[in-house]
């Protein structure tokens, strides 16, 4: 995907997360990754490390050379979208209490991938 599809997709799922509950948790943490994904993508690209048709879609299913040369320029901001992708087998598959602490960390998170992506390369 075009790096500017990126940043027009994360920020449009941002609008739509306004949009959502205290009780919503569940696809709270589901779009937090869904967006902090493509703001990842966005950085990636726009840095010249991944071309448009290398997108990442998860960090778990990333070999660890490819999740290496990414964190070696974007380590903070994969970083933060680790810890929400690991949010999700926990509250959203799962049935931990507390959802709505969790997404309230997702969010957080997404507001920091979203200002690491949107700094100049």
């Amino acid at each position: 995907m075009k790096t500017e599809n990126h940043r027009l997709k994360a920020e449009n799922i941002e609008r739509s997360l306004r949009l959502l509950g205290e009780d919503d948790w569940e696809m709270k943490i589901e779009a937090a990754m869904l967006a902090g994904t493509h703001w990842a993508n966005y950085a990636l690209h726009r840095r010249g490390v991944t071309s448009d048709s290398e997108d990442i879609v998860h960090n778990s299913m990333l070999v660890v050379s490819m999740l290496r040369k990414y964190a070696l320029a974007e380590g903070e901001l994969l970083g933060a979208l680790t810890e929400i992708e690991e949010l999700r087998p926990l509250y959203v598959r799962g049935d931990l209490q507390d959802g709505s602490r969790a997404a309230a960390r997702a969010l957080e998170l997404l507001r920091l991938i979203s200002a690491l992506a949107r700094r100049a390369p």
